[in-house]
C-alpha cells in the first residue's frame, strides 16, 4: 500500500508539472501572474498592444490625426512586424507593470528609466533615448525684469542646495528612488512629497509652474519641452547622470524584446529617427504651433471645427460621435471645401449622383452634408442590418460600403459562404474583399460586381476603425482631466 501511494504521488507531481508547462500563465514567485505572449503570439493574433502615456510628446490627437514620439516610433515597429498597433492609455503609472503581466499591454512605452530595481520584474529594451534627470524649479515673478547673473542666484544651482528642500515626486517613478540616494550623498535630508500614480510627470511640471508645488524632478527631454509652454520654470540644475529611457516588456517576453531592440537598433541608424526625434524634443516652433491650436485634443477636448454638429446628427445613425468624426476625417480631413476624385464634394465626399439623392451638392453647407451623411449611413444599414446582426461587425460592413458600394462587399460575403467561412465576420468577408482585385476572385461565377480595388476599401474600414478607438481615447483621457 506504502508503494502505490508513493506511485500515485509521482504520477500526480508529473500531471501537475504537465499541467503548470503548458498553461498560459506562470507566476513570479510574488503571487502574481504573468501571462504568456510573446511575438509569436502577438504576430499570429495580428496585434501589438501598447501601453502608452497620453501626453505632448508621447501620444496625442492634433488637428484629427493621432501623433506622439513614441506612438509613432511604435506604429513603425508594428509595422515593420506586419501587425495592428493597439494603444491604451495609461491610466495610472503605479499600475503599469501589472497591467503588462496580466496581459493589458504587451509592451509599455512611458519614457521609463531602466533600473535595477524594474529589471527584477521585467525586461527592457536598448535604450531609445539618454538623458538626465532635472530639478523643475519655478522663477521669480518678476524674472523678465531681472539680470540673467542675478536670476541665475535667485535659484537652487547645486544638488546641495535640495537640503531641506520639499520636493514632490510619484513615489514609484525613479526620481523618488534617486531622490533618496541623493539625500545620502549630499549630506542632509530632501523632504519628498510623493503623489498618486494618476499623476503625470507633465501635470508635476504644471503645478510648479503655477505655484501649487514648490520643485519636481523631470527627465531632462520633457522638461526642457514643457518649459517651452511655461517659460516661468527653469530645467537647468542636472540632479543625475546619464539615464537610459527604453520600453519595457514581461519577463519571458524574449522573442519579442528580441526583435524590437534588433529593429531599434537599425533604425536608430537611420535620418527617420532623428527626424522623429527633432520633431517632438527639438522644434519649439511646431510644438507652440501644436499646443496652442484648438484642436489639439490634449487641451480642448476639441477634434474638429465641426464636433457639436457631429454630435447633434450622429445619434440618428445610431452612431458614436467618434466613429462618425473619424469617417469624415478619412474622407475629407474635416474640410468641407474639398472636391475629390470624380468630383466627390463636401465634408461627407459624396459623388455628385448620390450627393442629388440626399439632397447636397458641392454648394452645401457643413451640416447639410452631415446631415445627408447620416441619412446614407442609415440607408446603408437597412441593407445590412438583416444581414449582420452583430451592430459592432455591422459598423465596418456599412464603412466598406460607403466607400465602395454594398454591391462589392455583397460579392464578398457571397465569396466567404462559398469558401466555408463566416460571412456575417468582416475579418472573412473583408478577405475576399481584399483579394477581389485578383481574377481568382472577380471572376467567380457568384461574384456579380467583378473587379474592385479591395485592398483600398479594406484599409479603408481599418484607418477609421483605429481612429474612432484613438479617438475614444482622447475623449475620455480630456474628460477626465477636467474632472
Amino acid at each position: 500500500m506504502t508503494n502505490l501511494k508513493k506511485y500515485c504521488s509521482t504520477i500526480l507531481f508529473l500531471f501537475s508539472i504537465i499541467v503548470v508547462t503548458n498553461c498560459s500563465w506562470f507566476s513570479d514567485g510574488k503571487n502574481n501572474q504573468i501571462i504568456n505572449r510573446d511575438l509569436d503570439s502577438i504576430v499570429t493574433v495580428g496585434k501589438l498592444k501598447a501601453l502608452i502615456n497620453y501626453s505632448s510628446t508621447s501620444y496625442f490627437i492634433y488637428k484629427g490625426a493621432p501623433m506622439g514620439f513614441e506612438y509613432e516610433l511604435l506604429k513603425k515597429y508594428a509595422d515593420h512586424i506586419k501587425v495592428e498597433l493597439e494603444v491604451i492609455p495609461i491610466k495610472n503609472m503605479d499600475s503599469i507593470f501589472v497591467n503588462l503581466n496580466k496581459g493589458v499591454g504587451d509592451i509599455v512605452a512611458a519614457n521609463l528609466t531602466i533600473t535595477p530595481e524594474r529589471l527584477k520584474d521585467i525586461q527592457f529594451t536598448v535604450p531609445i533615448i539618454i538623458t538626465k534627470q532635472v530639478l523643475v524649479q519655478r522663477k521669480p515673478d518678476n524674472w523678465r525684469k531681472i539680470k540673467k547673473t542675478k536670476l541665475q542666484k535667485s535659484l537652487l544651482q547645486s544638488p546641495k542646495d535640495l537640503i531641506n528642500k520639499t520636493i514632490t515626486v510619484r513615489e514609484g517613478s525613479s526620481f523618488y528612488t534617486h531622490l533618496q540616494s541623493l539625500s545620502d550623498k549630499i549630506g542632509g535630508p530632501i523632504n519628498i512629497t510623493t503623489v498618486p500614480g494618476e499623476t503625470t510627470m507633465e501635470l508635476l511640471i504644471e503645478q510648479v509652474a503655477k505655484k501649487e508645488i514648490d520643485y519636481t524632478v523631470a527627465d531632462k527631454n520633457i522638461a526642457i519641452v514643457n518649459q517651452w509652454y511655461y517659460p516661468n520654470i527653469d530645467v537647468n540644475l542636472i540632479i543625475s547622470p546619464d539615464q537610459r529611457i527604453a520600453w519595457s516588456s514581461r519577463i519571458n517576453s524574449d522573442s519579442l524584446t528580441t526583435s524590437i531592440n534588433k529593429w531599434l537598433l537599425e533604425y536608430q541608424k537611420t535620418k527617420n529617427f532623428k527626424m522623429l526625434y527633432n520633431k517632438y524634443f527639438n522644434n519649439q516652433a511646431a510644438f507652440n504651433k501644436r499646443v496652442h491650436h484648438k484642436y489639439y485634443t490634449l487641451t480642448s477636448g476639441s477634434i474638429s471645427p465641426y464636433d457639436e454638429l457631429i454630435k447633434k446628427y450622429a445619434p440618428k445613425a445610431n452612431w458614436d460621435w467618434e466613429l462618425l468624426a473619424a469617417l469624415i476625417y478619412q474622407e475629407s480631413h474635416f474640410n468641407n471645401g474639398a472636391i475629390g476624385w470624380g468630383g466627390a464634394f463636401g465634408l461627407m465626399q459624396f459623388m455628385p449622383e448620390t450627393g442629388a439623392k440626399f439632397g447636397v451638392d458641392s454648394s452645401s453647407s457643413a451640416e447639410a452634408n452631415i446631415i445627408a451623411g447620416t441619412r446614407y449611413i442609415n440607408n446603408l444599414n437597412k441593407i445590412w442590418e438583416p444581414l449582420v446582426t452583430d451592430s459592432l461587425e455591422r459598423i465596418k460592413f456599412i464603412l466598406a460600403s460607403y466607400n465602395v458600394g454594398p454591391g462589392h462587399v455583397l460579392d464578398a460575403q457571397k465569396l466567404a459562404e462559398k469558401y466555408e467561412k463566416n460571412p456575417i465576420l468582416w475579418e472573412d468577408v473583408g478577405y475576399y474583399l481584399l483579394h477581389k482585385s485578383e481574377p481568382k476572385y472577380y471572376n467567380d461565377e457568384v461574384v456579380e460586381f467583378g473587379y474592385c480595388k479591395g485592398f483600398i476599401v479594406y484599409d479603408y474600414v481599418h484607418e477609421i476603425i483605429e481612429r474612432y478607438t484613438h479617438y475614444k481615447n482622447m475623449i475620455i483621457e480630456s474628460e477626465v482631466a477636467k474632472q
